[in-house]
């Protein structure tokens, strides 16, 4: 009797990856979070890695996005003291290397992690000492060279965003690159924290919210408008805008041309368009987005209202692809490594699954999270030149020229 073969993904392993959307509260080793647990007498739902990774998976998978938060009192329980920051931030940047990604973003609110005495600038601090502990062993140990990168968040449902933006715009020198405002999306717009984001622009420093994962289309709007977000933190809500219009309604013109009035287009409404035509970066997270309803079911997508779609459930209901071929510019990332049990290989290789991508949509996915980077023009050429080179050997050695015969 014939087997299937399982199929190898080394290839998607190898690819070199950039990733922008990665919390470091939802990336902790399960063994760290018992170690760390036992020392400072911290009750845990599990106490082996094992089934703590099941359970964590489990809670998250919940459908709620408020649920899905709740697993956090567990991580940042273990994320107090100044030792376990390093241990936890150094550990996270082996998982990027262990993960493909040569520059991540990793971004984590300082506020949460003053419980044992730490003040926001000692954690700040403990995290880059973490970071460049975790780049130095992947470099010299792994031969993995990791560019690790930190963006600070302020609460939405809290009152010091401000505090948190003068400390971004202060610890530029130890690896911070933006600001994000964080926590519960619905009813805290970015408006809300007007103050922070002026200081942060006024600054330089750029900008990146969550928006339009729990919350819609207004959300999206204050991020564009009043936060001058430079890329929407998921993003996926913005398909609320989209609407499936006969040809017939949608351009007239095409019919006199001879197009089948009842043919059915997509049509992007005023913010969708804005957002699609300036480029305007979307770090999608689909395991994520599918655990907590965030997205919305590709069956539905501008056949009905926003709040009555259909959520998506499976990874082939989910609108990156949509969002992709419809030439927004899409980044794949994470979101939660440990919650939703991914990394941004996983991501590729469910889309390469579900929807067929190969090596051009990965080259062009890596590119869009170069180009929404917040590195310095010069490291964006210098690791353009890398991916490429990377690429062109990858292409070449796919496609091997056939050796002469001649003599034979």
């Amino acid at each position: 009797m014939s087997q299937t073969a399982t199929p190898s993904y080394k290839w998607i392993e190898q690819l070199p990856k950039v990733c922008l959307h990665d919390h470091l509260d939802g990336g902790v080793s399960p063994q760290t979070i018992i170690d760390i647990s036992q020392e400072i007498g911290h009750e845990l739902p599990a106490d082996n890695a094992e089934d703590l990774k099941k359970w964590f998976e489990e809670a998250a998978d919940s459908r709620s996005l408020v649920r899905y938060l709740e697993t956090f009192e567990h991580t940042v329980a273990v994320m107090q003291r100044r030792e376990d920051l390093v241990r936890v931030a150094a550990e996270h940047v082996l998982e990027l290397a262990f993960d493909g990604v040569l520059y991540g973003e990793v971004r984590w609110a300082p506020e949460q992690h003053l419980q044992a005495g730490l003040s926001l600038q000692d954690a700040v601090e403990a995290v880059a000492e973490g970071f460049a502990q975790g780049a130095a062993v992947a470099r010299d140990r792994m031969g993995k060279p990791v560019m690790p990168r930190q963006i600070l968040c302020a609460m939405r449902q809290n009152n010091n965003s401000l505090e948190i933006a003068k400390l971004a715009v202060a610890n530029r020198g130890l690896g911070v690159v933006g600001f994000d405002l964080a926590g519960p999306e619905k009813g805290f717009l970015p408006a809300q924290h007007q103050e922070a984001l002026d200081y942060a622009a006024k600054h330089y420093m750029p900008i990146t919210l969550h928006a339009g994962e729990a919350d819609s289309l207004e959300s999206i709007a204050s991020a564009i408008h009043e936060g001058r977000a430079l890329r929407l933190g998921h993003g996926v809500q913005i398909t609320d805008d989209f609407s499936i219009l006969k040809i017939a309604e949608a351009s007239p013109e095409a019919v006199e041309q001879g197009a089948d009035p009842d043919q059915e287009v997509m049509k992007l409404g005023l913010l969708s368009a804005w957002i699609k035509d300036r480029q305007i970066p979307l770090e999608v997270c689909p395991c994520s987005n599918l655990q907590t309803d965030a997205a919305a079911s590709t069956t539905s997508i501008g056949r009905v209202n926003g709040g009555e779609q259909e959520r998506a459930r499976a990874y082939a209901q989910h609108p990156v692809d949509l969002l992709y071929r419809s030439g927004f510019a899409v980044t794949i990332n994470p979101d939660n490594r440990l919650m939703s049990n991914t990394s941004v290989t996983s991501e590729f290789i469910k889309l390469h699954e579900t929807f067929r991508y190969d090596w051009p949509e990965f080259f062009e996915l890596t590119m869009n999270a170069v180009d929404a980077s917040f590195m310095q023009i010069e490291q964006k050429r210098s690791l353009k030149q890398i991916l490429q080179d990377y690429y062109n050997e990858f292409v070449a050695a796919q496609n091997p020229q056939e050796d002469s015969k001649a003599g034979e």
